[in-house]
């Protein structure tokens, strides 16, 4: 299964079919009753079942040994009937996040608990209705996939919470309160939401339209291939109704709209690389939305009140105070090569080095630089080799040949220059990915509109901003202070007063809170990965009659 050729699934009338099959669930979760019998008899039979049913699960077994294995869902009236009904409510509408609604199995539930005649059975269902909710607790806040599972450099830190913690709260919780509090609460997240539900609905009336029958437009033009981008750019959002069958001003404006909302070079040309994009179809907008969706889910805690957002796919990083981005740059990443590409995950920037020296990492040292070595031992000359008690080496006393990536035994660095690999500046969050942010000789490459060539680390296209936009938390003279240790040409750590979160992510699909939505091309293909994970899971795409 590809990302982009995965079908809706149709669904006439979505709302009101949901709807009856909600009130139809909700009314039998209500109104489930069981056979009497002797009550020491029940309570017995019944309790050892749950501790017999529970005993392959360590974290329910706790929960009832804790509540002496007291029923929470299955007795017939009062606090079990509304925390039955939340859940089946709960489970309906998980469609509604992207979520695997299949996994939680209500009609399953549904059945065993009408089956459920004696103690026993309940005690059962009782512990089979624990499991489905747990599972849907957990996939609801922290998401449904491991990410790590899904691709290597995927090595976000998901903040998980303790699984029996949600039967604990659960327990003593407005049942439908709580499940409202399990989503993220961020305004992306909800910004999301609704995008996915206008997406449905455009997916249910036939998507945006006939594709564009050119490989490339340019202003002056006219044609059917001209009509097709007016509607399908019209359809998407970007014009409105017109009969114009040229190139004109108006289309070009809506061109770059469109540009500029995919990450494009904004030249009101329609080239090969935007037909592209505006012929992408809506369903593979709509599972966009449905990965980013899982992505929020895998960071649902805070970011911190200021925070260094890095999206991989925009290339961009930007400095974030209580919501509102303040500074943004230009970026360029890890290339697609799998040992190159930047790695997902958060961590806390402690410090900046100005004139900083590259420490090349062993990997490139071997890979790279021994074989320059080997061929011409005088290669590479701007960098200096070390040996284990951090002597520098002269490179005439050195056979190469005989080293090997396992056995070859030097450091090698370059020293603080402009030519320096990391530049000028470097800001640090300690981490074993050994990923940093830094400056860049290589200025150049920031002016592409895909750039990702590092090696894994992000280089920013204003570091000296970046570095003053920092500092201007614990300096009145942000630019004095690191022009000071700049102008020395000699290594120097400067430490952040207030050390920053650093959240490095990749999202293909993203909101702003004015304008449209914004989409950017899967340059890993981790996307679609996580997308066919989901929908392996058993999400769905919904096409929803509006």
């Amino acid at each position: 299964m590809t990302f982009s050729n995965f079908q809706p699934r149709r669904q006439t009338s979505l709302r009101v079919k949901s709807s009856l099959l909600c009130i139809a669930m909700l009314m039998a979760a209500f109104m489930v009753s069981f056979t009497p019998a002797p009550a020491s008899a029940q309570v017995t039979a019944f309790k050892q079942a749950v501790a017999e049913a529970a005993s392959r699960d360590k974290d329910i077994s706790a929960f009832y040994k804790a509540n002496n294995f007291k029923a929470i869902w299955t007795g017939s009236f009062g606090k079990d009937a509304s925390r039955r009904k939340a859940l089946f409510k709960a489970i309906a509408q998980a469609d509604a996040h992207g979520l695997p609604s299949a996994r939680y199995d209500a009609a399953g539930l549904m059945a065993k608990l009408k089956a459920a005649k004696n103690p026993r059975a309940r005690g059962l269902v009782e512990v089979e209705m624990s499991k489905a909710f747990l599972e849907l607790s957990q996939n609801m806040q922290t998401g449904a996939l491991k990410p790590r599972s899904i691709d290597r450099n995927i090595v976000r830190a998901v903040p998980y919470r303790e699984r029996s913690s949600y039967l604990v709260n659960f327990a003593k919780s407005n049942p439908n309160s709580f499940f409202k509090a399990l989503a993220p609460k961020t305004p992306e997240y909800a910004r999301l939401m609704k995008e996915k539900m206008r997406f449905e609905k455009i997916v249910a009336r036939g998507g945006f339209g006939a594709v564009v029958p050119a490989k490339s437009l340019k202003p002056g033009q006219s044609g059917n291939a001209v009509v097709a981008l007016r509607n399908r750019l019209g359809a998407m959002g970007y014009m409105g109704r017109s009969s114009a069958q040229a190139y004109d001003g108006n289309l070009q404006k809506a061109v770059q709209q469109f540009q500029i909302a995919h990450g494009l070079a904004a030249d009101g040309v329609a080239g090969a690389g935007t037909i592209n994009e505006i012929n992408k179809p809506a369903t593979a907008r709509l599972q966009s939305i449905i990965v980013a969706l899982e992505r929020e889910r895998w960071v649902n805690q805070p970011r911190g009140k200021r925070h260094v957002l890095v999206n991989i796919t925009d290339y961009t990083a930007k400095i974030v105070d209580n919501g509102k981005v303040t500074f943004s740059t230009r970026s360029v990443v890890g290339a697609t090569a799998s040992d190159r590409a930047t790695p997902e995950f958060s961590d806390v920037m402690e410090f900046m080095v100005i004139n900083p020296t590259w420490n090349v990492p062993r990997s490139i040292a071997t890979k790279e630089y021994l074989p320059m070595m080997k061929r011409n031992p005088n290669a590479a000359g701007h960098l200096k080799l070390y040996d284990s008690r951090g002597r520098q080496v002269s490179r005439g006393n050195i056979n190469f040949a005989k080293y090997n990536a396992s056995n070859f035994p030097y450091a090698i660095k370059q020293p603080p220059s402009r030519r320096n690999a990391l530049g000028l500046v470097k800001f640090m969050f300690p981490n074993k990915y050994n990923i940093y942010l830094h400056d860049t000789p290589s200025k150049s490459l920031f002016a592409r509109e895909t750039r990702a060539f590092s090696h894994g680390c992000v280089r920013l296209g204003d570091p000296f901003d970046f570095a003053y936009a920092l500092l201007a938390k614990q300096s009145n003279d942000p630019k004095g202070l690191f022009h000071s240790h700049l102008k020395t040409n000699r290594e120097s750590v400067v430490k952040l007063k207030e050390e920053v979160p650093v959240h490095i992510v990749y999202r293909t699909a993203f909101t702003q809170a004015k304008g449209p939505i914004n989409f950017r091309r899967d340059v890993y293909g981790r996307d679609a990965r996580i997308w066919n994970a989901l929908a392996k899971a058993g999400v769905v795409l919904r096409a929803v009659q509006g």
